[in-house]
């Protein structure tokens, strides 16, 4: 058990830093989501994508906001693993992506552009930037909660705040810092090691509409001898890429829209009604009407897959394990002896009940074929392969300004990993 409500079963999904299993409510039935991530973690991270899960307002009631997966409990299981219980979710647009044979119409798109850049605004006006944009990280909500329209945001790990709760200023503008996000997607200003801001997220947005509209990026497929001179060769090419040829055959308004958040200062809002206004305009030129009905609905909603043979009906990636599916006659749920103990910072009404899956990839960097079904993993890498001092490390600021004891917690989280190679 996980804590007082959860019964914990297989595992479903597994990121970087973390694995995904299948829970249940005990009291109610209903499944969920639990992320989980060893106690004993060099840099743990899932408190903290659970504060900025609180952050944006994620709770256990309807009052949550769209887009948002609602969050339940924080707390250990077995005392070998921190746990964070999630709403369970469908599929992710990466997988709904192959359902369709890796393209989606024009109507498809923008309908996702329409979702997704209410999202991204939702989470930048809380004071967050998301840091890493891919298709694994979009789900659609189950047609069981007759939420099979809306699109999730999910996976919080990598986020940041842009503006300083001491001070309410945003961020000092920074170079030579890690690369956070996943290559395929993120923007050229990260590439080169610059401190990333609003216009990074919206950028990589960018890139994934057109991924949803070409079925491949130009910088897909790529090989080189290590990872570091991987994502130097996707950088130049994204760099070497003409927008016109990169927006080639798709509507003129992703060229604008690229060209757009390309050219915003490190410290500027986006207009996002400038934005969302260029995709509507064209979505109502061609006729087309918000009807929920998007290119996979109805692959979606009849096709089961990876059933877990748990004697529940529960749809799971597809780019999941099957070796890890439960065997018939064998039950999938773990009856623990030792029951899991609370963090000393959780409130009563954070033990409440009731429902996430998440998808993540974790294909071989050095292998990013243009017709895989996942990207790469999200990556903390360095921009440059010699050590670095403590002036130059990503996780201290420059200058003489003070991090607050928030940031700190946040940078020390985020940026261990990627700092395994140079001294912090």
């Amino acid at each position: 058990m996980l804590g007082l409500n959860f019964r914990v079963g297989e595992e479903i999904g597994r990121g970087n830093f973390s694995e995904l299993r299948l829970g249940r409510n005990v009291h109610n039935n209903e499944h969920v989501a639990v992320k989980m991530e060893p106690t004993k973690s060099k840099y743990p991270q899932l408190h903290l994508e659970y504060e900025f899960y609180k952050l944006l307002g994620s709770r256990d009631s309807e009052s949550c906001p769209e887009g948002i997966p609602r969050v339940f409990f924080l707390g250990t299981w077995c005392g070998r693993y921190n746990a964070m219980v999630l709403e369970l979710l469908e599929l992710s647009l990466e997988d709904l992506f192959n359902m369709c044979n890796r393209k989606f119409s024009l109507k498809t798109v923008l309908m996702i552009c329409k979702q997704l850049l209410h999202r991204i605004e939702y989470v930048h006006s809380r004071n967050l930037i998301y840091r890493d944009v891919k298709p694994e990280n979009f789900l659609i909500g189950r047609k069981a909660m007759k939420r099979e329209k809306i699109i999730y945001i999910v996976d919080f790990g990598l986020a940041n705040e842009y503006i300083d709760v001491d001070t309410n200023n945003h961020i000092p503008y920074r170079e030579n810092k890690c690369l956070t996000g996943t290559a395929r997607y993120m923007s050229i200003n990260t590439h080169t090691g610059k401190e990333q801001s609003r216009r990074d997220d919206l950028e990589a947005l960018g890139y994934m509409f057109i991924y949803f509209l070409r079925g491949s990026l130009p910088w897909q497929g790529l090989k080189a001898g290590t990872v570091k001179e991987r994502y130097q060769k996707i950088g130049d090419m994204k760099r070497a890429t003409p927008i016109h040829v990169l927006c080639h055959n798709c509507p003129e308004e992703f060229s604008i829209y690229l060209r757009y958040v390309r050219r915003l200062d490190f410290f500027e809002a986006p207009s996002y009604g400038f934005v969302r206004k260029l995709f509507q305009g064209l979505f109502d030129r061609k006729g087309y009407v918000d009807d929920g009905e998007f290119d996979w609905t109805q692959k979606a909603m009849s096709t089961q897959v990876g059933y877990l043979q748990t004697r529940y009906d529960v749809n799971i990636s597809p780019n999941k394990d099957r070796n890890n599916v439960a065997q018939p006659g064998v039950t999938a749920w773990h009856d623990e002896a030792k029951q899991g103990c609370m963090l000393n910072n959780l409130k009563p009404t954070d033990r409440c009940a009731s429902t996430h899956v998440l998808s993540s990839a974790n294909d071989d960097l050095n292998a990013d074929d243009p017709n895989a079904g996942h990207s790469n993993p999200a990556v903390t890498q360095p921009p440059k392969a010699e050590p670095m001092d403590k002036s130059k490390c990503c996780c201290t600021f420059k200058g003489k300004k003070k991090r607050s004891s928030r940031q700190k917690r946040i940078d020390d989280a985020q940026c261990g990993p990627a700092c395994e190679t140079v001294t912090c």
